[in-house]
């Protein structure tokens, strides 16, 4: 039987080490979740999850997989390119201005980065209204 080869990170393998000691019954699921800092809940989530799918299960699901937020490759060359060829001097809001201004690059959700939001309004303590 072949075995698959799993990269954890160090915390992840903290992680292992802790709830082999409680599959172990070396550790209760309290001691670990305080190890842990986690809720006993998490623990036995995670322990239920080791039983599943092994100590892959400790891996998180999203990764090696690209982000949704990714830019198609051949518009991410093109503002690469522009970038070096017209912006190398500037900081990364200013060179987003002012790719947005061309129409290369506009953040998800955002509008001009250097636009300052309004002010939220505080109110003093001991202020009657």
């Amino acid at each position: 039987m072949e075995m698959e080869r799993i990269a954890l990170s160090q915390r992840e393998r903290d992680r292992l080490k802790v709830l082999r000691e409680v599959e172990q019954r070396h550790l209760t699921q309290l001691q670990a979740a305080q190890r842990l800092q986690l809720t006993d809940r998490q623990v036995r989530r995670l322990l239920r999850r080791m039983h599943k799918s092994g100590d892959g299960a400790l891996v998180h699901g999203l990764r090696g997989r690209p982000s949704n937020r990714r830019l198609a490759a051949s518009l991410e060359q093109k503002i690469l390119a522009r970038v070096r060829q017209r912006y190398a001097d500037f900081g990364p809001t200013l060179a987003a201005v002012h790719l947005a201004g061309e129409g290369l690059l506009v953040p998800a959700g955002q509008g001009d980065p250097c636009v300052a939001r309004t002010p939220r309004q505080f109110r003093r303590i001991g202020d009657a209204g």
